[in-house]
């Protein structure tokens, strides 16, 4: 007996269920999540320069690096929800690595203003990120 491996691709619901998550990614709160999740993103990229993390070249291109990242999941949320409902997880987890960032990334001892930005930031981030994971859960 042979047994075939049959990819979700193939599954007889899929298109149904990408259409419902479709339908929930246009909605205005959806829309207004996604916007805050870009928005925090972009401002994790740009932060080093508004804050001032100087001295801390590794920390600013670390944020740069993650923010970027952020906001480009946001883009993607944003423009087809139906197809990457299944990475809206990785935000949270951004969001996460952003607080913990200052103490775990090599340089000098964070200050204050770089603690605040990267901690808020991040909490935002996973606060935006549960959000659009919630998303797709929500009934009509």
């Amino acid at each position: 007996m042979t047994s075939r491996s049959v990819g979700i691709e193939h599954h007889p619901d899929i298109q149904e269920l990408r259409e419902r998550y479709e339908v929930a990614g246009q909605r205005p709160m959806a829309q207004g999540v996604d916007g805050l999740i870009g928005l925090a993103g972009l401002f994790l990229a740009v932060s080093p320069w508004v804050v001032g993390f100087s001295g801390r070249t590794n920390l600013a291109v670390n944020d740069l690096i993650i923010g970027i990242a952020v906001a480009l999941l946001a883009v993607g949320f944003a423009s087809a929800y139906g197809r990457t409902h299944g990475m809206a997880w990785v935000a949270p987890v951004i969001g996460l690595w952003a607080i913990a960032s200052p103490w775990a990334v090599s340089g000098p001892a964070p200050t204050a203003s770089v603690i605040w930005s990267n901690v808020v930031t991040g909490a935002l981030i996973v606060l935006f990120g549960c959000g659009a994971m919630a998303v797709g859960m929500l009934r009509r």
